[in-house]
């Protein structure tokens, strides 16, 4: 009976502590939460996962010359260059995250470095056409603190497969 007791007393102190630790856990991340929103606003930068009422109008806006790009029709094995170009129109520097190709065959490249207010910036795309005969259509989809936060970019053309062109 007493070592039944003392199992259930050790147990009900794991407990108490382990949650005791879970709360102040969550306590810290709560607060260090609150201090990452309090520099972002202090340095001007618009949080995409900010949702303490922030107008919409006062993010980052990616504008960009054109988000399609045909390159018409070229050869297998041919590799494909665009540049899209975009301007900075909104209130906060923009910051991209992360751009994401549909396969390996697209890569694109994106400025790492904050894109200040009405500043430019480009993201290069490359799609390598080798084993990709006939018609094709690929996406770049650009993660940003912009609203919406997600951009989605398209390159599309003709491929010749090898075995005709030769």
């Amino acid at each position: 009976m007493k070592f039944r007791i003392g199992i259930l007393l050790i147990i009900f102190i794991a407990g108490n502590m382990y949650s005791c630790t879970n709360k102040k856990l969550e306590n810290n991340i709560k607060s260090l939460e609150k201090r990452v929103a309090a520099l972002e606003r202090m340095a001007g930068v618009a949080s995409a996962s900010s949702t303490n009422g922030e107008s919409d109008a006062k993010r980052p806006v990616m504008a960009f010359e054109q988000t399609e790009y045909d390159f018409g029709t070229v050869n297998e094995g041919d590799i494909v260059e665009y540049t899209f170009k975009f301007k900075n129109t909104g209130d906060f520097p923009l910051i991209i995250n992360k751009a994401t190709a549909t396969c390996g065959c697209t890569v694109p490249e994106w400025p790492k470095d904050p894109i200040g207010v009405g500043e430019s910036g480009e993201i290069k795309v490359r799609f390598n056409t080798r084993n990709k005969p006939n018609h094709q259509t690929k996406y770049v989809t650009i993660s940003a603190n912009t609203k919406p936060e997600l951009t989605r970019l398209k390159i599309t053309g003709n491929v010749i497969p090898a075995n005709k062109t030769k």
